[in-house]
């Protein structure tokens, strides 16, 4: 395949971008303020950020694990915290929530705020919050994230697994999921760089190695060393694979430039280097790091702007696990 490579296509690709970051931003349509908590929790983000630090120090891997978990909170009845709720049948029960890791981390910080605002902030501005605090943990962009959104009282396991992309996609029925969440192609391209840090357990791509009766499969979008390395790496199911294998604890465009070595972990990953809406994006991104830093930051404010719910009926919960009781 041919790739996007004289000066004259990414010098008018950057300039697109560029526009991009600005437009991305859709402060027009905003209905959450910026300032929501300055009187009634000034505190809010000291705490959040503090939290993020002291947990991520400890284990770098929750940082993607609560950029994946806000994600998963948004793409399903938007961001209401509903991935949050323990319950029988809830999302957090589903298939495709299986490998989801970081409530303990909402959960402390949800209890710090409760300490010094009780009764103010929702579990959904909490994760929101969080999944920035935990990009910047790995060296990713800031943003200022807008405030306001509650708490959903509503969560079933049976809507995650039928709205969470599983890494079987092809580019198609991602770019369908997206635009009906109010996100874009560029959207698509650059929230999947969120993959250039963290990990997948080899269950998610086996499929990719073997064939159902155990036999070795050739696939042919993989790089053969890499594909040497995967098998080696993920005979067991249960085992753990860096989702970027070349710098996977960086913040980087290293993710895109995985792709054009036919290195993309995910089929959903890859196929995103062989899709005319998308190749040119990573092409140009794979070369763009400034650019890609903040067209990450617009469309993770796109993306915690998802609002698939009334307001009305929404709460702001004592805890992010369970809703509050009758008459609270």
């Amino acid at each position: 395949m041919k790739s996007f490579s004289s000066t004259a296509t990414l010098l008018s690709l950057t300039a697109f971008f560029l526009v991009a970051v600005v437009s991305a931003f859709p402060f027009d349509d905003i209905n959450l303020p910026f300032d929501y908590y300055s009187l009634s929790c000034p505190k809010l983000e000291e705490i959040v950020h503090n939290k993020m630090e002291e947990w991520v120090k400890k284990d770098y891997t929750l940082a993607p694990a609560l950029m994946r978990l806000h994600f998963h909170d948004c793409v399903v009845r938007g961001c209401d915290a509903s991935i949050l709720l323990d319950h029988e049948g809830s999302e957090k029960s589903a298939k495709a929530s299986k490998t989801l890791r970081g409530f303990e981390v909402i959960e402390d910080i949800k209890r710090e705020v409760e300490r010094v605002c009780p009764r103010t902030v929702s579990c959904a501005d909490i994760l929101t919050v969080a999944a920035r605090d935990a990009t910047l943990a790995v060296g990713g962009p800031f943003w200022m994230v807008p405030y306001g959104r509650k708490d959903g009282t509503v969560s079933y396991a049976k809507e995650a697994d039928q709205l969470v992309p599983t890494g079987h996609e092809v580019v198609t029925d991602l770019l369908e999921l997206f635009q009906s969440k109010g996100l874009n192609v560029l959207d698509l391209v650059v929230l999947s760089g969120a993959h250039t840090i963290g990990r997948t357990t080899c269950e998610s791509m086996q499929y990719r190695l073997y064939n159902y009766n155990g036999t070795r499969k050739s696939d042919s979008r993989l790089d053969h060393l890499y594909l040497n390395y995967l098998e080696r790496k993920c005979r067991w199911a249960s085992e753990y694979v860096d989702l970027d294998a070349v710098t996977p604890k960086k913040f980087d465009v290293q993710y895109y430039k995985n792709l054009q070595k036919g290195m993309g972990l995910l089929l959903t990953d890859q196929l995103l280097y062989s899709d005319p809406r998308t190749a040119p994006i990573v092409t140009a991104l794979a070369t763009q790091s400034d650019v890609f830093e903040n067209l990450f930051a617009a469309s993770m404010v796109k993306l915690g702007n998802i609002q698939d719910y009334l307001s009305v009926d929404g709460e702001v919960r004592l805890s992010c696990a369970s809703v509050n009781s009758p008459g609270y």
